[in-house]
């Protein structure tokens, strides 16, 4: 095959060419501001097996088994590619230079992997051209599209190309454990050896060329993940949630990000990390329910930003802007970054531009200039005198949180406070402590909003300074633990405070029932019948703080039965609608969140909802009301416990 002479100066520039590339896309990412990615480098490597090499979230879902086959076949193959480039540069120096009793067991794993390779993207065509999801294609790609059909037929076309190039070896003599090839093989079998050279040669070739075409087509495709997925992997947040970064405030200083070299250079790795699968928009409940919001469309259009220059990112929706309407849709609910399999983080970025759209450019939703106003003037939602904070208590006494005596602070919150449903929550919590004689105080009206809404809507400077406020006042009342019954607070004081130095032991309200219940402190609770039970979670409480089991072990314990699920639950919950601020805010396009979330709790015909949260309370009741189905009641766990201690 001397026509491998000319093999050399073709890869030459085939690499440069790749190498320029891959410089021109990770030199835009270095144009992201710093962010510490590097500590903890044992996780780290964990979350690379796990994720990467493990395939954990590709493997959530049944089809996720053809990708894993494929990302295995190209790992190995790797090798087999750079022995095939290594040969062509310098025949006869590569593997078919070690002894046979190496040669051949590595010839059959590279000849049977590469039928699996085969075989996983003949079943991934078939999918895109017969059986697509819904989720595979939007208003930017389709699921046939031209690339994604191009990046399979290469794949098809190297598996083919090697299979005729070892068949026509083995028909000129060679031998090797090759089963694949050598039933290919016996298609040329009596073909001229002039005739089988030149079917050598060509496969050869043609495996060659199309190799390099692809290496060089992956940085300047969404194949680009096929490079960086492993380090996004590495480099993702080890904190759950994703908690957005707390911002400085100094004169002079840009707030939020409204242009991509605001982002840090990780956010700008996510976006070449997108393998534009579709799952993150696929569990998404704005886009579910019709709202502009894709998650994967804001990565997408941050990438195509970024390579096209870095033109404002904030704008009337297009190619490579993100709209303001679709920043707000956002729930924060958890779904995308729960379900991404190269661990791209969405939310912050959405949180950060409404970040800039709010304190640079006062540009929000109208109805959240009154939420705005109250957080800022009397620290709650509602705007009501901080002196009506501790009326809950009524016949319960003073319950004011002593430093050395109290072993809890119920952080009660704005909803458990204020909220005339939600104060049942909070009374039905509070005997419950008391019947398990745990030792717990409130701080009354010197309580303020853990800051949760304001955070989620971009209003950092609020939040920030309630935040500091919070810290303080803890520190001052020697606070050590903390249980509260809405996830938002607990999720918030748990994660978002370590930014500000608190370190307190902080439970849900659920986990101390289940806990006091576990440890015989409440003893056997009367099984009180509430009839078809279905348990709703919340965000906040499960997906970004991955509590699941506490809820429904205390519905078990009250009832003496396992609640029933949605269909969508745990970690593919559906959002009531609430959390990301939109709790104060209304839904303008598309289906009401809730009644989505209700239409699928009326299915099951069930006679109670319960949920863990004063949020999912208010938007499942609505939407039951809406519904014209108020028989259904929703109570809190803590209320369905309440009740069997009573009737005890």
């Amino acid at each position: 095959m001397q026509s491998h002479q000319y093999f050399m100066p073709v890869f030459a520039v085939a690499i440069l060419a790749f190498c320029y590339s891959c410089y021109q896309r990770l030199q835009l990412v270095g144009e992201g501001a710093a962010e510490n990615r590097f500590d903890r480098p044992g996780e780290r490597l964990a979350g690379v097996f796990a994720y990467a090499f493990g395939q954990k979230r590709v493997l959530a879902r049944p089809f996720g088994v053809n990708h894993f086959v494929l990302f295995w076949a190209f790992m190995l193959l790797l090798v087999a590619n750079a022995d095939f480039l290594w040969e062509g540069l310098f025949p006869g120096s590569g593997l078919s230079a070690l002894p046979e009793a190496i040669r051949n067991p590595l010839s059959l794993v590279f000849d049977l992997v590469s039928l699996a390779a085969l075989a996983s993207v003949l079943v991934a065509l078939a999918r895109r051209l017969f059986f697509a999801p819904s989720y595979l294609g939007n208003d930017y790609t389709k699921p046939c599209s031209g690339e994604a059909l191009l990046i399979l037929g290469m794949i098809a076309t190297l598996m083919a190309a090697y299979f005729v190039l070892n068949a026509a070896h083995l028909a000129l003599g060679q031998t090797a454990w090759m089963p694949v090839s050598l039933a290919v093989s016996s298609l040329l079998r009596g073909l001229p050896a002039a005739t089988l050279e030149t079917v050598a040669n060509v496969s050869w070739w043609l495996h060659a060329v199309v190799l390099l075409l692809f290496l060089n087509f992956l940085p300047r495709s969404k194949h680009m993940h096929i490079l960086t997925a492993i380090p996004n992997c590495y480099f993702r947040s080890l904190e759950n949630p994703a908690v957005p970064p707390r911002e400085v405030f100094e004169p002079g200083k840009r707030f939020g990000v409204s242009d991509v070299e605001q982002f840090s250079w990780k956010d700008l790795l996510d976006s070449f990390s997108c393998t534009e699968c579709g799952r993150c928009q696929d569990l998404c409940p704005a886009h579910n329910t019709g709202k502009s919001l894709n998650p994967r469309r804001v990565i997408h259009d941050l990438k195509v930003n970024l390579i096209d220059g870095g033109k404002p990112l904030i704008g009337a929706k297009g190619e490579g802007t993100s709209c303001e309407e679709a920043l707000w849709d956002c729930t924060t609910c958890g779904a995308c970054l729960s379900v991404c399999p190269v661990l791209i983080e969405h939310l912050p970025k959405i949180v950060k531009m409404r970040r800039h759209l709010v304190q640079e450019k006062a540009r929000f939703p109208e109805e959240l200039l009154n939420l705005f106003e109250n957080m800022e003037q009397r620290s709650n939602p509602w705007g009501i005198a901080p002196s009506e904070r501790g009326k809950w208590t009524g016949t319960l006494g003073d319950r004011t949180f002593k430093k050395g005596e109290t072993e809890y602070l119920f952080f009660v919150g704005c909803a458990g406070s204020f909220d005339s449903r939600a104060k049942q929550t909070t009374v039905a919590l509070a005997t419950t402590l008391d019947r398990a004689g745990v030792s717990w105080g409130i701080l009354g009206k010197d309580e303020i909003c853990c800051g949760d809404s304001v955070r989620r809507l971009g209003n950092e400077f609020v939040f920030d300074k309630m935040a500091r406020g919070n810290a303080e006042l803890f520190r001052e009342r020697g606070v050590k633990k903390i249980v509260t019954a809405c996830p938002h607070c607990f999720s918030t004081l748990k994660n978002d405070y370590k930014q500000y130095g608190v370190e307190l032991e902080v439970v849900h309200h659920s986990e101390l029932i289940a806990q006091l219940v576990k440890d015989g402190r409440l003893g056997a609770p009367k099984k009180i019948d509430q009839g078809k039970v279905l348990f709703h979670d919340s965000c906040y409480l499960g997906r970004h703080n991955d509590t699941y089991s506490a809820p429904r072990d205390v519905i078990e314990a009250a009832t003496g039965a396992a609640p029933r699920d949605f269909e969508r639950n745990r970690e593919k919950g559906f959002c009531c609608g609430a959390g990301g601020g939109r709790m104060w805010m209304e839904e303008q396009t598309g289906t009401r969140i809730n009644h989505e979330r209700v239409q699928e709790a009326l299915k099951q015909q069930p006679d109670t909802i319960c949920v863990s949260c004063p949020y999912c309370m208010t938007m499942l009741e609505d939407g039951l009301k809406d519904q014209g189905a108020e028989k259904v009641r929703v109570k809190d766990i803590a209320e369905v416990m309440a009740e069997a201690l009573n009737d005890r």
